[in-house]
């Protein structure tokens, strides 16, 4: 009788358990939606605007999470594309800025540049070589022994490769000179549905385009304390058309283009091993040669891409259904408007604070304190470099050279603080320091970061560059929908490296190999 017991509850075990064997699954195709600098209010702001299949469906029927923040400061399209897909900061995964100095060469070095892979249908030659650690598409490719595809499609060249990761089928992105969509010999040979995208590239229909709003309503409702809504139309000419073309709302239908035909063509969602696509989109403002501010566009853009992810959506689920795909949906999390306000007629403190000028002046400085020499290497950005190896010559320790440069730049008007790397790694806390901590890489970051005050230009006169500082509070969404996904709304504060730990929990894989975070749910 209980030989008879026993072997009941084994069998009864055996099949609960294949049951559970047959019953657990993945999705076979997650899809990772960045959108460049969107914003929450302006998203529930232009809501009358939505149709029902976009963004309403993703609020609806996600699970929504309305506080949102990147770790690390300050935050660009490639510092927040890398911290998205790694799972961690730019500390660790190396790419601080689109553009950092190299030491080595003392010009210039863009986040993707590679010379060692010749680019497809562009000049530019790229590969993920400074991205230092593993992707969530690198451990699903690892996971899957290579059968999972993973292609990545983006406006922008640092977009696209960085999403991708290292070990990706493709990754695609509009050239800036061409119009082109481009790609790199780094993933290989270019898939075949590549070639045929060219047939209804930009680069053949740029000349008759004209941007204008989509519909009748949009215009027809101010949400700007200070401006009116007036009717606009756009046409892209001159050499930084196709540029301006990608700061426009019509640049999101082109990657909805370009992602069906990965989608019809690429066999990806189509077997039981999950495959991974990554798409970015433009919400931004738009870069035209006007000094006006373009406040109607920027409503424009957001009905317009609202409007194409409800398309892509609808492709989604008619290809792969919605119940199977995985998609979360964040920002970039930093805000490019261009500022043309004066601000001194208000009589609110502003000012420039010319790098050049600053690095003139710390080199005659110290020269001054430890005899003549080209002491500052370079300076970008924020950023000044020094001569480590004439201090080396000249033995002088690189810790109390920085201390001095700290004590000099503090006199100037509009610095808030200066940081050295040596207070940066090894100096006691102080209030903000961890974000700057975190954005800082020493390999690429330079010597000192000086941060301008609030409202002040931080002005660099040899790249005829000038950006208002500005610290006002970004809120941005993370929406995760489709497979498995119940709708609820979350206001606990996130960070956004827990995405790829969230993404590796549902694929069944191991997290990226420098992302510590744990998954969200």
């Amino acid at each position: 009788m209980k030989k008879q017991i026993l072997t009941t509850f084994i069998a009864t075990i055996a099949m609960t358990t294949g049951t559970m064997a047959q019953t657990i699954s993945v999705p076979r195709l997650v899809v990772g939606i960045t959108i460049d600098q969107i914003r929450s209010d302006y998203l529930n702001a232009f809501m009358p605007l939505y149709g029902d299949g976009g963004f309403k469906l993703l609020i609806d029927k996600g699970q929504l999470y309305s506080n949102v923040q990147y770790q690390h400061s300050p935050v660009d399209r490639a510092s927040a594309v890398a911290s998205i897909v790694t799972g961690t900061v730019p500390y660790n995964h190396g790419i601080i800025a689109e553009e950092w100095m190299s030491r080595a060469e003392l010009h210039t070095n863009y986040c993707v540049d590679d010379r060692q892979f010749r680019g497809v249908e562009t000049d530019d030659s790229s590969s993920p070589k400074n991205l230092l650690v593993s992707t969530i598409g690198d451990e699903l490719k690892a996971a899957t022994k290579g059968k999972s595809l993973v292609y990545s499609v983006a406006p922008y060249r640092e977009a696209a490769v960085l999403a991708a990761g290292h070990a990706a089928d493709w990754a695609m992105w509009i050239d800036n000179r061409t119009g082109n969509w481009a790609g790199t010999t780094y993933y290989g040979e270019q898939p075949s549905w590549f070639r045929y995208l060219q047939s209804s590239a930009i680069s053949s229909k740029i000349s008759s385009l004209n941007w204008k709003p989509s519909n009748e309503y949009n215009g027809s409702y101010n949400y700007y304390l200070t401006t009116s809504q007036k009717p606009f139309s756009h046409n892209f000419t001159g050499d930084s058309k196709f540029r301006t073309f990608k700061s426009s709302g019509l640049v999101n239908e082109e990657v909805t283009k370009a992602v069906r035909y990965c989608l019809e063509n690429g066999s990806m969602g189509m077997d039981d091993v999950t495959d991974f696509l990554s798409i970015c989109y433009y919400a931004g403002d738009f870069h035209s040669n006007s000094n006006s501010e373009t406040t109607t566009e920027l409503q424009d853009t957001y009905k317009r891409l609202d409007d194409e992810i409800a398309n892509l959506l609808k492709r989604i689920d008619e290809l792969v259904g919605l119940d199977k795909t995985l998609f979360y949906v964040t920002s970039t999390g930093y805000d490019d408007a261009v500022n043309y306000e004066n601000l001194s007629q208000y009589r609110i403190p502003t000012g420039d604070f010319n790098i050049n000028r600053c690095s003139t002046l710390l080199n005659m400085y110290l020269c001054t304190m430890f005899g003549n020499g080209q002491y500052v290497e370079s300076y970008y950005s924020n950023q000044i470099y020094l001569n480590h190896k004439l201090l080396e010559q000249k033995q002088l320790k690189l810790a109390e050279v920085l201390d001095h440069c700290e004590d000099f730049l503090f006199q100037f008007s509009g610095v808030r603080d200066v940081f050295t790397a040596q207070r940066i790694t090894q100096g006691a806390w102080t209030p903000g320091i961890s974000a700057i901590r975190n954005g800082y890489n020493p390999k690429c970051s330079g010597d000192i970061l000086i941060q301008v005050s609030p409202g002040w230009n931080l002005v660099n006169e040899d790249r005829n560059t000038r950006k208002m500082q500005r610290d006002s509070f970004f809120e941005f969404p993370l929406i995760f929908f489709g497979y498995t996904i119940k709708h609820e709304k979350i206001d606990t504060p996130v960070t956004v490296d827990c995405i790829a730990p969230t993404v590796a929990h549902h694929i069944r894989i191991r997290a990226p190999n420098a992302c510590s975070s744990s998954p969200l749910f």
